[in-house]
């Protein structure tokens, strides 16, 4: 009995596989083992269902495609560079070297095609989730009667580590309680992770979990059967109201001597087994990145229909935008990243007659303001927002049948609320955001970094932001969060003074396209500052610091302070001056947005001739070094806090206007050390 002749959708998927192979090896690094199996079902995807234009790959209304499973990116590699996108075949054999755009796991902004950049396991399923939450709500917001100008799907290709991973879990269980019939997952059920059979740590019945999520699960047997896999996805898009996961059962590494092992996952094959895998699909094996003739015209096809579904799209959108004028616009400027005309003209400016107000009340009024102006402003809280002062309203909030609205409820789910909001940031024409208490940034950091290094945006809002929130103790009191942030690259960190500078914080958020923004803000009341006496905290904060209220005589020292300290120093800078020290209060919310000054700028605010400096923050004293230099001094924290009222909390740790005083008067003789005590850092 002979082997049947390869089909051309056969020796396509041989092409993807060993296309990927070969990458890996050149590279001597890589994950030759989920290319190997899952690419029948990437190729059934790409070739029968996926909508996109490769010569657009930002169109609108394309299906996304996520790969959860980022370790296998010579897979997604191999498919864009044979479906047409601009990566060419140089850009496969360069995978995983310096300055290629082939990089070890997806980068969205390095590779065209790629929708967000994965690796972290976990990751990708959650960002799917925020893309599926984007393509419902603007589908409720903008389609009309006749008119449909937001529908398509969301894939996501995830492995056993992304199903184990606690995000995976809290992505699902949101999609499935909001009925997101829109996402699709292609779970490589290969019973291997890269230390060997699932078996030792994962015995689950995994579908069984996803059925109790709501979702709409289905088993294909042969990860090789084309027609199998791709009456799954059909049966999947038929379901309309819940989220689906196809179970697909492939063999890791097939066809190579090492199939079926956790060998295969995450090393090279090695040239000779490289030569044994092409031998068993019928290819010469000594030649290297082969793209036979009639597969590479076959697989540029579907890139082909998807440039006329794009144009087809594109006349019904201009029918739209003739009966929609001003929906239209709505549409394009928010893919555009743009903002609509005065969207800032109904943000709150503060007098000190308004009395106290947290910044995270602040924040709350800015952010109603805006929402007015901005309406897809989309998001909400990790089941916080009483607290981080959003929208509460059940009844007007993001629910099955109710996509419209753009607040989200997103249950006591930090971490997929982080790849969440990263998603619908990728996604395109919403604006996300999302709170929680600063200690919990915790849970997200991994989201964050993820949309950090992505040159991407979310404001991420978290309140509670000390050990001023008192009572609740040292579980909930962040003392090295803002470090924590603040060292993440290309972030921007605010930690506001009070409710104007936290208007102001707000403005940096929305008018920033390819940075997170992070809002720090206080439990507890704090004074408004006077604008009219003070400098102006509008332009002061978009420059991340700035003199807030000058020295009575040439300066001898300058104080600084962020957030809930700068009313402190500005009572110490009171008594000092009654003592004759001419003191300058250096209000500073962001280092980052200090940092992108110039140096005069840097000069004009911290004059490099006046050294003894004092720098308050009820936080981690690392990198405050850099601005009060060899000859000052913080007053911070290196330890937990403690359960009590804040302001007892504060008070016993050294933040009254007495300490602050000695601080700085031990600052003036050159004797920083002097005050310390074990609770309080210097």
């Amino acid at each position: 009995m002979t082997n049947p002749v390869p089909t051309l959708a056969d020796r396509s998927v041989t092409t993807l596989r060993l296309l990927s192979v070969d990458a890996v090896q050149a590279a001597n690094s890589g994950h030759p083992g989920l290319p190997l199996g899952a690419a029948p079902m990437a190729y059934v995807l790409f070739s029968r269902f996926l909508r996109f234009n490769p010569q657009d790959p930002r169109w609108p209304d394309r299906d996304r495609f996520i790969l959860s499973a980022g370790h296998g990116s010579a897979l997604l590699y191999s498919l864009l560079h044979l479906y047409g996108y601009d990566l060419s075949l140089d850009d496969v054999k360069a995978f995983r070297q310096l300055h290629s755009r082939t990089p070890g796991h997806p980068e969205s902004n390095l590779t065209p095609g790629v929708e967000v950049t994965t690796g972290p396991l976990g990751q990708g399923f959650g960002n799917a989730l925020g893309m599926g939450l984007s393509e419902a709500f603007l589908a409720a917001s903008y389609n009309r009667e006749g008119h449909t100008v937001m529908d398509h799907y969301t894939y996501c290709l995830v492995s056993d580590g992304d199903l184990m991973e606690g995000m995976g879990s809290e992505a699902a269980s949101l999609a499935g309680h909001l009925k997101l019939g829109k996402l699709i997952y292609l779970y490589d059920d290969n019973l291997i992770s890269l230390d060997g059979p699932t078996s030792l740590a994962y015995t689950e019945d995994a579908m069984a979990r996803f059925d109790a999520y709501g979702w709409h699960t289905q088993r294909v047997a042969d990860g090789n059967d084309l027609d199998a896999i791709e009456a799954a996805i059909r049966a999947a898009q038929q379901e309309t109201g819940r989220p689906s996961i196809i179970a697909v059962r492939t063999i890791i590494g097939y066809g190579s001597p090492l199939a079926g092992s956790s060998k295969a996952h995450g090393s090279p094959l090695g040239p000779e087994n490289v030569r044994r895998v092409k031998e068993y699909f019928g290819w010469d094996p000594d030649h290297s990145f082969v793209v036979p003739d009639d597969v590479r015209l076959h697989l540029l096809e579907p890139g082909q229909r998807g440039a006329e579904l794009q144009a087809d799209w594109q006349r019904r959108f201009a029918a739209y935008e003739g009966d929609f004028p001003a929906e239209a616009q709505l549409f394009e400027q928010s893919f555009a990243g743009e903002l609509p005309e005065n969207w800032d003209a109904d943000l709150p400016v503060f007098t000190e007659q308004d009395g106290a107000l947290a910044t995270r009340q602040a924040s709350g009024k800015a952010l109603t303001a805006l929402r007015q102006r901005v309406p897809y402003l989309f998001g909400g809280s990790a089941d916080l927002a009483s607290s981080n002062e959003m929208p509460t309203s059940g009844d007007a909030s993001f629910q099955p049948g109710q996509h419209a609205h753009p607040n989200i409820w997103f249950g006591v789910r930090e971490h997929a609320m982080g790849a969440a909001l990263n998603g619908m940031a990728h996604h395109g024409g919403v604006r996300p955001y999302g709170g929680t208490f600063l200690n919990f940034s915790d849970y997200m950091r991994a989201s964050i970094r993820l949309t950090a290094l992505a040159e991407s945006f979310a404001t991420f809002v978290f309140t509670h932001d000390s050990i001023g929130l008192g009572e609740d103790g040292p579980t909930h009191q962040p003392v090295e969060q803002v470090l924590a942030l603040r060292s993440i690259p290309n972030i921007i960190v605010l930690r506001p003074a009070d409710a104007n500078e936290t208007v102001a914080a707000w403005r940096v958020a929305m008018t920033k396209p390819k940075t997170p923004v992070v809002l720090v803000l206080s439990r507890q009341k704090l004074p408004v500052l006077d604008q009219a006496n003070y400098g102006s905290a509008r332009e002061g904060v978009a420059k991340g610091a700035y003199v807030l209220r000058e020295a009575t005589g040439e300066v001898q020292l300058i104080l600084i302070a962020t957030g809930s300290e700068v009313a402190l120093v500005l009572n110490a800078q009171e008594q000092l001056q009654t003592q004759g020290v001419a003191t300058r209060v250096v209000s500073m919310p962001s280092w980052e947005l200090f940092e992108q000054q110039d140096q005069a700028y840097h000069h004009q605010v911290l004059p490099p001739a006046i050294r003894k400096r004092l720098a308050v923050e009820a936080g981690s004293p690392i990198g405050w070094h850099k601005y009060v230099t060899d000859e000052g001094a913080t007053l911070s924290m290196n330890r937990f806090g403690l359960s009590g009222p804040g302001e007892e909390v504060l008070a016993y740790f050294g933040f009254t206007v007495e300490n602050v005083v000695k601080k700085a008067l031990a600052v003036l003789r050159g004797q920083p050390e002097a005050t310390e005590k074990k609770e309080v850092l210097s």
